[in-house]
């Protein structure tokens, strides 16, 4: 059966770097999307960013673009979301998600598996 599971997620600071993990566990095929999205109290979920097994192209929210960064081991099945400058905007429970068998991570709906998630505070 097909898990993610996130982790990485703690409280810190504004200015600061968090780096959340996503390990994939027991996906067979070769071509997937996979992506982090965040729940922050009382919103509703917010597609972050996402990339793809097969050509690793990337997408960013308007609202973390040039601070946040997606990247895929796939050798390691894990995607990771390295955030910098993080602000308490960004505070947020954070999930990832995988749609299966697809050359692209667009539009950030219809994903097939999901973790589960992991918190990120930011605040003084």
């Amino acid at each position: 059966q097909v898990r993610l599971v996130e982790s990485g997620g703690e409280l810190v600071q504004p200015g600061a770097s968090l780096r959340l993990s996503c390990a994939v566990q027991a996906y067979t095929l070769d071509y997937y999307a996979i992506g982090w999205f965040r729940q922050a109290p009382g919103k509703e979920r917010e597609a972050v960013s996402c990339t793809t097994s097969g050509d690793y192209t990337t997408h960013y929210a308007d609202s973390v673009k040039g601070r946040f960064t997606i990247s895929l081991d796939k050798r390691k099945n894990t995607v990771y979301l390295e955030m910098n400058s993080l602000q308490p905007e960004d505070t947020a429970v954070y999930y990832c998600a995988l749609r299966q068998d697809t050359w692209s991570c667009l539009p950030m709906t219809g994903y097939d598996y999901w973790g589960q998630g992991t918190q990120v505070a930011v605040s003084s």
